[in-house]
């Protein structure tokens, strides 16, 4: 797995939305924090989509647009404005020569998980599953997840930990952290950028979504084996879920604890990876050390 160059002030990182549409007055906040710290921002077409539709621009237009930051050696990180949907509309007409030649950091969640997996799958380098532009807003770059990002691309290693959960499964356990969206994750397997999770550490969060379709999702993760031999699992936030009117009978909990009983390996609960504040950036396909005990949870970066 190779780590792509940490970022030192002076350094340009591209913004582009390769997925959904994000008006500016979203994105200017964190564009402003981005230079207060000493990089430099280019700023991509999509991010002034003139766009009426869903997507920040067509399939080309999204395409060429991340193609072009892929591309160019200046570029030293590529931030994604938002998620949505999108990315799996281009990801098998991307090409990675250059990427490969001078790899940098990529950074967002949600959506991006497509990006993530299919860089960590196909060219085994490391990306950054993060928070994205709209967490910065309303003063909230000052917060540890927002902060999280900007230590995680400085090249610290991180260090997170958490309150214990009843539904904690105690061990410890170390291997390459996959994972990202629950609902990218389970739609990638069969596909060429599907996560290989054998002896990895893989975490999972997801937001809006039905409960019964999570339960489908995690038994489709289940039945093609990608829950058999991990590391460790780390669920986040699952958050905004919704009920159909004849109830489907389990909270979000009970759902992953009657799923996940037979494993032996580590389980974090509540870990805070989301769609919501709670957002520490994890360096997907680097090396981390999950410990689960009676105090808690620790994961640190190896």
């Amino acid at each position: 797995m190779r780590i792509p160059p940490y970022l030192k002030k002076g350094d340009t990182i591209g913004m582009v939305c390769p997925a959904g549409y994000m008006p500016p007055e979203k994105w200017q906040t964190a564009v402003d924090v981005l230079q207060q710290e000493g990089y430099s921002i280019r700023l991509g077409t999509t991010m002034n989509s003139k766009s009426e539709n869903y997507f920040s621009g067509t399939d080309a237009e999204r395409l060429a647009d991340l193609q072009a930051m892929l591309d160019d050696s200046s570029v030293k990180a590529i931030f994604c404005g938002r998620g949505g949907y999108g990315m799996g509309r281009i990801i098998d007409q991307l090409q990675f020569k250059n990427f490969r030649k001078h790899p940098k950091w990529i950074i967002g969640f949600s959506d991006i998980t497509v990006l993530h997996a299919h860089v960590n799958r196909q060219l085994k380098i490391a990306s950054l599953h993060a928070p994205m532009a709209a967490a910065f807003n309303e003063g909230e770059y000052a917060n540890p997840y927002v902060q999280s990002l900007l230590a995680a691309v400085r090249g610290e290693k991180s260090v997170y930990r958490k309150a214990p959960h009843p539904y904690d499964k105690k061990g410890k356990a170390s291997g390459r952290l996959v994972g990202g969206n629950l609902a990218l994750v389970s739609h990638l397997i069969g596909t060429r950028s599907a996560y290989k999770t054998k002896d990895r550490i893989l975490f999972l969060e997801d937001v809006g979504e039905q409960l019964y379709n999570i339960d489908r999702m995690m038994i489709q993760l289940k039945r093609s084996g990608m829950l058999e031999n991990l590391s460790a699992l780390i669920l986040g936030g699952f958050t905004d879920n919704k009920d159909t009117d004849r109830p489907f009978g389990k909270d979000i909990e009970d759902i992953f604890k009657d799923l996940l009983d037979e494993y032996d390996y580590p389980i974090c609960y509540g870990f805070p990876v989301s769609h919501d504040k709670e957002n520490y950036a994890l360096k997907v396909g680097v090396n981390h050390t999950l410990i689960v005990n009676e105090e808690g949870s620790i994961l640190s970066e190896k």
